[in-house]
């Protein structure tokens, strides 16, 4: 069932400045100004490495959650790159997202691909 004010951003892209200036900036800001009343990125493939190893990007992490943005990491893509414990040392949620990705696509739910 769709949630029109739900928003999902499926994170993949590992470009810092595209990370910091679109992705958290988005995210952040459309928690803040309540521009949807839930945001949810998650993060997928390469951006798990990103967000384990970058301090700059962890900080924005923390301040759009603190915002009252989620984020949820693909724990196939975390178990892969070896960054599970890190991502879970945040406050990230680390889940197999396959078959949440799939429903949120058949049920024409709000998605961001980036």
């Amino acid at each position: 069932m769709e949630e029109p004010d739900k928003l999902y951003i499926l994170w993949t892209n590992d470009n810092l400045l595209t990370s910091e200036k679109m992705v958290l900036m988005y995210a952040q800001n459309s928690a803040l100004h309540l521009w949807w009343k839930e945001v949810t990125v998650i993060i997928w493939g390469a951006t798990a490495k990103l967000v384990a190893e970058n301090e700059l990007i962890r900080e924005k992490i923390r301040l759009a959650s603190h915002a009252g943005v989620k984020f949820s990491a693909c724990k196939a893509c975390a178990d892969q790159l070896g960054v599970t414990d890190r991502l879970l040392e945040l406050g990230i949620e680390v889940i197999y997202w396959g078959d949440g990705l799939t429903q949120i696509l058949k049920e024409n739910q709000k998605l961001i691909t980036i």
